[in-house]
């Protein structure tokens, strides 16, 4: 188990010019972005046609819920990407509501506030993932300054959610041509990572940052495998292998093949068939008969009992095929490891998710402070005399990272691209105002951009997305550029400046404290089930409980890791020794689920218990 001691706090300073660097684009970054122009087109045309434009943002509310979930299965997509939908028109209707009740700024401003809130904190606590809330509280926040009364409400959800069901078939479309696209890629993704830290290890480099990418990407891709619990499937299964063998290959990086994993890597990037890394058990087993082959007693396999083949050729091998010592064979600790880790992997798929209501607990200081900050960035933006503190309310909102580092880095981000966003939307503005059409045109090609750039960096992003923000509020009438410029740019300080000071003064620093203990959990639990299934006067019930024990809470450990993620602290996240801790219980999970006799011990038919990690 696991016994590393915790990172210890440090103070780093605050990047600017880090912040702005590029990354590499996403393999796929084409994706989100064509199915949000596909999405948002149709519907915003259809109005166009019919002369009413005005509804527009409308149906955008609901076209936007096409950017969420691309990295899902498409079995867990349906049901994120409906639950996304859902939430959305929850949101819409408070907001139109109380837009319709009063119109005093303040008392809006506190609704936005709260929902922003509520809506950071479900979509933490469900690992929504990106863009998270920050499309949510924007589309609330927004219609909480549109005029409305009572009677119009339920014709703009329904607009809303007319819109919303066609992103759900836009987000759901590849799925027959790609049945398991969202698993390949991630486990690419991992394989790639590993192969990145295998060539740093060999290259003698200490290579800590290849290092924890590579925890990183192993990490997410057992998050994409293990969302579909219940749904085995010989496709996911042969995946399942390939990111233990990553999993391997990060063990002893020194020993692993680059270029085995980049094109095991590549293979499962397409569409053909799935690079076979054999099924462990029987890979395992023909090993151990190999071993008995071989033994200086030749016990079972040659004739005289030397061990060697009476005309000296070698040593005799019980299925007359390659030599023990070719390098095409898998190492048997490897095959081992690879079938344990397996058998652990299905028994945490069996484990029932814990309650919304029970993650939602530990995220109580991310919705204070996102209440707090959203809140005051409104009020101030309204005593600066702004006609949509909404756009100081969202900056706010989407400031808020793992640490103040990050959250320090998004605030630069979200500034820099707003200015730049500005620029482009002055150049922008006459070609859009020359009609219904470009100025839809216009939209979505700031949709696609938006989404095509924002993987590089998030302020590359927003010098799209801040023009499609503005656009917008252009489809009921055409507005001054020169207001919506400069009021753009006031809200973008205000949100940034208020909003990074309460990512300050609100701080949760009891979420380090609830990944130890939720590692020291899992340590004890299965320090116990080891123990237990090592014990050969172990009941069937005490075996049940220890491995329902450890199972439990390697999801705990795993939903307390996520949970922590979404907030900034002073110590880094202990990435490394959460995937340790996994690994370990799942080989442990194999063990009690051999000691119950579901399935024969390595290399033989005995009550004997291999076991990893168990306490004396």
């Amino acid at each position: 188990m696991s016994s590393a001691t915790p990172t210890s706090a440090r103070v780093r300073r605050l990047p600017v010019v880090g912040a702005l660097r590029l990354g590499r684009p996403s393999d796929v970054w084409f994706k989100p972005a064509l199915s949000v122009v596909a999405a948002v087109a149709p519907p915003s045309l259809l109005l166009m046609t019919l002369g009413r434009l005005d509804l527009a943002p409308y149906t955008m509310a609901g076209s936007l819920c096409a950017l969420y979930a691309h990295n899902r299965p498409y079995a867990a997509r349906a049901k994120v990407l409906a639950w996304v939908i859902l939430g959305m028109l929850g949101g819409l209707a408070v907001a139109l509501v109380s837009a319709s009740l009063t119109r005093n700024a303040v008392v809006l401003v506190t609704v936005g506030a709260l929902l922003a809130a509520v809506q950071k904190a479900v979509c933490d606590a469900t690992r929504v993932g990106p863009p998270a809330h920050v499309i949510l509280t924007f589309v609330s926040s927004a219609a909480l300054f549109v005029p409305q009364t009572l009677g119009q409400i339920p014709g703009h959800l329904a607009l809303a959610a007319a819109a919303g069901v066609w992103a759900w078939l836009v987000g759901m479309a590849p799925a027959p041509l790609r049945p398991h696209g969202p698993e390949r890629r991630a486990t690419a993704q991992a394989l790639h990572a590993a192969a990145a830290c295998a060539e740093t290890a060999r290259g003698g480099e200490e290579g800590a940052g290849a290092r924890s990418a590579a925890y990183a990407a192993v990490h997410a891709a057992w998050q994409t495998l293990l969302v579909v619990r219940n749904r085995p499937s010989t496709t996911r299964r042969a995946l399942e292998r390939l990111v233990i063998r990553a999993e391997v290959a990060l063990a002893a990086p020194a020993d692993a093949d680059p270029a085995r994993l980049r094109s095991w890597a590549r293979a499962v990037q397409g569409t053909g068939r799935i690079p076979r890394t054999g099924d462990p058990r029987r890979e395992a087993d023909g090993l151990r008969r190999e071993e008995d082959g071989l033994r200086p007693d030749g016990a079972g396999s040659c004739p005289d009992g030397t061990g060697s083949r009476p005309d000296g050729a070698g040593p005799c091998r019980t299925d007359g095929g390659a030599r023990l010592d070719d390098d095409s064979l898998p190492r048997d600790g490897d095959l081992l490891r690879e079938r344990d880790e397996l058998v652990g992997v299905a028994a945490e798929r069996a484990v029932t998710p814990r309650p919304l209501w029970s993650r939602l607990g530990p995220l109580t200081p991310v919705a204070v402070r996102s209440a707090l900050g959203c809140a005051l960035a409104g009020y101030v933006s309204l005593a600066l005399g702004a006609e949509r503190p909404y756009w100081a309310l969202v900056t706010a909102a989407s400031l808020y990272q793992a640490n103040i580092t990050l959250t320090w880095s998004r605030a630069v981000q979200r500034v820099v691209g707003n200015l730049v966003g500005v620029l482009l939307f002055a150049a922008v503005a006459p070609v859009a105002q020359l009609g219904p059409l470009a100025l839809v045109l216009c939209i979505l090609a700031c949709n696609f951009g938006a989404e095509a750039l924002i993987g590089r960096n998030y302020w590359l992003g927003s010098v799209c997305v801040t023009p499609l923000a503005l656009l917008v509020t252009e489809l009921p009438g055409y507005q001054p550029t020169g207001e919506l410029v400069t009021g753009r740019v006031v809200d973008t300080l205000v949100g940034a400046l208020v909003g990074f000071l309460a990512a300050v003064a609100v701080t949760n620093r009891r979420a380090g404290r609830h990944v130890e203990r939720a590692l020291t959990t899992v340590d004890r639990a299965g320090e116990h089930a080891a123990r237990v299934a090592a014990d050969p006067s172990s009941t069937p019930a005490a075996l049940e409980a220890a491995r329902r024990g450890l199972a439990a809470a390697v999801v705990d450990l795993r939903a307390t890791a996520d949970a922590a993620a979404g907030e900034w602290w002073q110590r880094a996240l202990p990435q490394e020794r959460v995937v340790l801790a996994e690994q370990a219980a799942h080989r442990t999970l194999a063990a009690t689920v051999r000691r119950r006799g579901l399935l024969p011990d390595p290399g033989t038919t005995s009550t004997y218990t291999y076991t990893e990690g168990a306490s004396p």
